[in-house]
């Protein structure tokens, strides 16, 4: 049945309800995000990690949809800049850290406290330097520093994949890694590959959105183990990138210094 605003005649107030829906429509996507670090932070409390650790998962993909829907809409406003960097320091900072510590850091006193907020305030300033930063100085091929949703997606995608608290010292150890690294490779200097560029059919080549598809399968096949593989070979990727750059860098002075015919 057809709705009254389908009744209606075609105006200007329509256009305005038109328009003033898909302006609020990213902003719904945020909404998700930030609801789903809520939901994180209330399972870990309750010890329910295996729930708790595939909302950071969720909140990864609303994060991801919210920024393309509003540059395919033509909505990107400052309110939505401000709005999705606050969702993320709650889904990004505040949930993975509460989950780290309900799952290992708890047993380590102080020092998992410190821990957790070490994570937490790296993510803040992670993403406040990504919002001072200006397009011109953007590789848009490249984040400057581990982009938060990886590192909480890595803090994640260990408890999905081990949701049991780490019995004895060696394993408390190991859950101070997961925040530790993260945190320092969030403030670092380090690239990391961005995925902004790549066309999953939105354009005329079908080709990258049969990886997609792929990809999708992957993930379905084995989430907690292709999840766990997947957060750390990005998070190898940022070293591997490192150890690159620095021998491009080396090649590029011996050829300056060469000698010219």
């Amino acid at each position: 049945m057809a709705s009254l605003f389908d009744r209606l005649p075609e105006g200007p107030g329509r256009t305005v309800r038109r328009r003033r829906g898909v302006f609020l429509l990213p902003s719904l996507f945020t909404v998700g995000n930030m609801f789903c670090g809520y939901a994180c932070i209330v399972y870990s409390m309750s010890d329910k990690l295996e729930q708790a650790a595939p909302y950071i998962g969720i909140a990864i993909v609303l994060d991801m949809l919210d920024g393309r829907i509003a540059r395919l809409t033509n909505t990107t406003s400052a309110f939505g800049v401000e709005f999705d960097s606050l969702a993320d320091v709650i889904s990004f900072g505040v949930a993975p850290a509460v989950l780290a510590f309900e799952w290992g850091l708890k047993g380590l006193g102080q020092v998992g406290w410190a821990a957790g907020f070490i994570y937490m305030s790296a993510a803040a300033m992670r993403l406040a330097r990504f919002n001072i930063q200006s397009s011109a100085q953007l590789d848009k091929r490249y984040f400057i520093g581990m982009p938060t949703p990886a590192a909480a997606g890595l803090v994640a995608a260990t408890i999905y994949a081990a949701p049991a608290p780490p019995d004895g010292h060696a394993q408390a150890l190991a859950a101070l890694a997961i925040m530790v690294v993260p945190a320092a490779l969030m403030v670092s200097a380090v690239r990391f590959r961005s995925f902004k560029t790549i066309n999953f059919g939105w354009g005329p080549s079908y080709g990258p959105l049969w990886i997609f598809i792929l990809f999708v399968a992957y993930v379905a096949a084995g989430p907690r183990i292709s999840l766990l593989i997947l957060a750390y070979v990005y998070l190898l990727s940022g070293f591997v990138e490192l150890i690159v750059t620095r021998v491009r860098a080396r090649r590029d002075l011996r050829r300056a210094a060469a000698p010219q015919p």
